[in-house]
């Protein structure tokens, strides 16, 4: 009976800099993957639909911020992402001595001077998945809202929580 509220359409914003290459790239992926046939080489699949919100030179909050390095896993590795995933290796960015040690460091920073943030960050809030600062990430996180389009992942599996009452 209630079945339609459980479907919703991904939640995607991407945190852009209109300086940074990659961040133009990945909002021009994010743009065609809703306008265009996705994937792109498939002429009759249609385009992804998804809610995309687009914040300009402005970093996430450091709530958001949070939020985006639960997101993050990194290769390889079973500990939690640095904060320094948020900081780009631009000259003007600090060494490992003087680098923020808070969320709000960090933003902080990145208000201060855009150069040393990492753009673009690209967050799917209902997917649970995100990329900083590159393009390939954000190529993963289409590939996962086309595989769930197609069918490939169901939608249970999707929605449901993981823990107490599973």
């Amino acid at each position: 009976m209630f079945s339609g509220f459980k479907q919703s359409l991904p939640q995607i914003s991407i945190f852009h800099h209109p300086l940074s290459p990659p961040s133009i790239q990945a909002l021009a992926l994010l743009r065609n993957a809703l306008s265009s046939p996705y994937p792109p080489g498939k002429q009759s699949a249609p385009p992804l639909e998804f809610d995309l919100e687009v914040v300009e030179t402005k970093p996430p909050t450091p709530d958001q911020l949070k939020t985006i390095l639960s997101y993050i896993t990194p290769p390889r590795s079973t500990a939690p992402p640095a904060l320094s995933a948020f900081l780009s290796a631009h000259p003007a960015s600090p060494g490992l001595g003087e680098q923020p040690q808070s969320l709000k460091g960090i933003v902080s920073l990145a208000e201060q001077n855009p150069n040393v943030f990492k753009w673009p960050v690209v967050v799917d809030w209902i997917g649970g998945r995100a990329s900083v600062g590159d393009v390939d990430g954000v190529k993963e996180i289409l590939e996962a809202i086309r595989r769930q389009r197609d069918g490939e992942v169901k939608q249970d599996e999707v929605d449901q929580p993981k823990g107490w009452f599973s």
